[in-house]
């Protein structure tokens, strides 16, 4: 989240961008490149791609759920100095941590490419041992956290009305904006993460981050068990959302649950999402999931009850993996192409409409009735570090297609610097000038024109459209980055 409780963007953020993209332009020293000029433009083209569309004066009513947290945000490298901790010589995925070994192995594992992680610390000992040092660090922040938080302050700024289902300690629930309405029991001790971040090129004894990200570790007591379900059920039946939104549940990933104990929250959740409105569109927002049991429980009882899914370049293989039949993907390429994650994007969109269609075939059912067994999906929007890809189907309830794209690679920037005005001066593209739609030979090549920085396109029965990112070169946080971004992109689309 943003500097504070997260929620102090400024109102004119897109008039205070271009004003600034002028500046820069008038007081540029002579010689500088032509990279220059390019960036200024392509800013001030997806800053009018933005503000193209706008939110009806009614705020739209978007139901955020489930958990929070406290985030407390720290120097990776420099914590794990701290603890005294030495530089593994043997990377090494694990599911989840029970010791200081395995948390350096992991550490190294995903700090060198750069990926972001998230893992359950099973010893509490280790866990005391990490907060006590956090807090002692110079240089730690703190703020409310967890998906559906952080996504629920997004979408208050950009101009919601949230139901938000979390639980939170007095303090901080005091911090939320006034347009977001907790459902949720009240905790005097609020489940804590650790958010180990690292700058591009930061250095741990022989490692090298290729870029920067973050590697989370918590211990959650709450947000496993889905604490705040009944009471966010209970509110939501009066409140009566244009959105439904659910995330957080990689809390539940490798957390030692009672036998069938997590099958049976998975299926009050499912419930929930089915029985919503069809006129209500529900979004389920993808996260570092290494479970393949609980993959496989969120295959069969919430996403086929999800019509929008956010992810990142992480998370599409490892979904895709799962859906393929394969086991899961851990570590995929932390900077993909725009043709592989749009071949994969492709592929998803095919594969879990296929699940759809199968579903109500084997029920008798056809799937475009009204009676159909949950939803196709018709949104799919991927966010990368260089560029936002999104796949929506035609006709469909989702609108403003490439304004929702611009949206979301500006907040990329926002979220990533700290401050809703970007500066040019602090921001790059790593987007190749030209991209294939497809790994396929042959494909169409589609150049980065610099006053059309969106490229959309038809296929099949849907539409893709990809935006380039501004890169932001002077890291201010990365953590929530992408439930910002995700957050930002649905605002245009209800």
């Amino acid at each position: 989240m943003e500097r504070g409780s997260g929620f102090s963007f400024m109102k004119y953020g897109t008039a205070a961008s271009l004003a600034m993209v002028l500046l820069a332009y008038w007081f540029r020293p002579p010689g500088d490149s032509r990279l220059d000029d390019r960036l200024d433009t392509v800013l001030s083209s997806l800053l009018r791609a933005e503000s193209k569309v706008g939110i009806n004066n009614a705020r739209p009513r978007v139901a955020i759920g489930l958990g929070g947290c406290v985030d407390i945000l720290v120097d990776g490298v420099r914590l794990l100095n701290k603890i005294g901790l030495p530089p593994t010589d043997q990377p090494l995925h694990h599911d989840y941590i029970e010791n200081a070994d395995q948390l350096a192995q992991s550490f190294a594992y995903f700090f060198v490419p750069g990926a972001a992680a998230e893992r359950f610390v099973m010893n509490n000992s280790l866990f005391s041992q990490l907060v006590e040092a956090s807090r002692e660090l110079p240089g730690n922040r703190w703020s409310i956290g967890g998906n559906a938080p952080v996504m629920a302050g997004r979408m208050a700024t950009e101009g919601c009305d949230v139901l938000l289902g979390g639980s939170f300690s007095p303090d901080f629930a005091d911090v939320l904006s006034q347009h977001i309405t907790v459902a949720g029991n009240v905790v005097e001790e609020p489940d804590i993460h650790l958010i180990l971040e690292y700058p591009s090129g930061a250095t741990w004894g022989q490692y090298t981050a290729r870029r920067a990200n973050r590697y989370i570790v918590h211990s959650d007591d709450h947000n496993p068990y889905l604490a705040s379900l009944e009471d966010f059920e209970d509110k939501l039946q009066d409140f009566h959302p244009d959105l439904l939104v659910m995330g957080g549940l990689q809390m539940m990933d490798s957390f030692p649950f009672r036998q069938g104990e997590r099958k049976n929250l998975l299926s009050r959740l499912g419930n929930l999402l089915s029985s919503s409105s069809p006129r209500t569109g529900v979004h389920f927002e993808m996260a570092s999931f290494v479970d393949e049991g609980l993959m496989e429980d969120l295959l069969h009882l919430v996403l086929p009850n999800a019509d929008s899914l956010g992810m990142n370049e992480q998370e599409l293989p490892n979904l895709l993996s799962l859906l393929r039949g394969s086991n899961v993907t851990v570590l995929s390429d932390p900077n993909p192409r725009v043709a592989t994650v749009l071949d994969q994007m492709r592929e998803l969109y095919r594969l879990v409409n296929q699940r759809y269609r199968d579903a109500n075939e084997d029920s008798g059912v056809d799937a475009n009735a009204a009676s159909s067994k949950g939803r196709p999906l018709s949104r799919l929007h991927v966010h990368t570090l260089a560029f936002q890809a999104m796949i929506v189907t035609r006709g469909s309830q989702w609108k403003n297609t490439m304004s929702a794209v611009a949206k979301a690679s500006l907040t990329a920037n926002r979220h990533v610097c700290g401050s809703p005005d970007i500066d040019p001066s602090k921001a790059r593209l790593i987007m190749d000038e030209s991209f294939s739609v497809s790994r396929q030979e042959g494909s169409q090549r589609i150049p980065l024109e610099e006053t059309r920085p969106v490229s959309c396109w038809d296929e099949d029965d849907y539409e893709i459209c990809v935006a380039p990112n501004l890169v932001c070169t002077d890291v201010y946080q990365t953590a929530g980055g992408g439930d910002n971004i995700s957050a930002a992109g649905l605002v245009l689309q209800i």
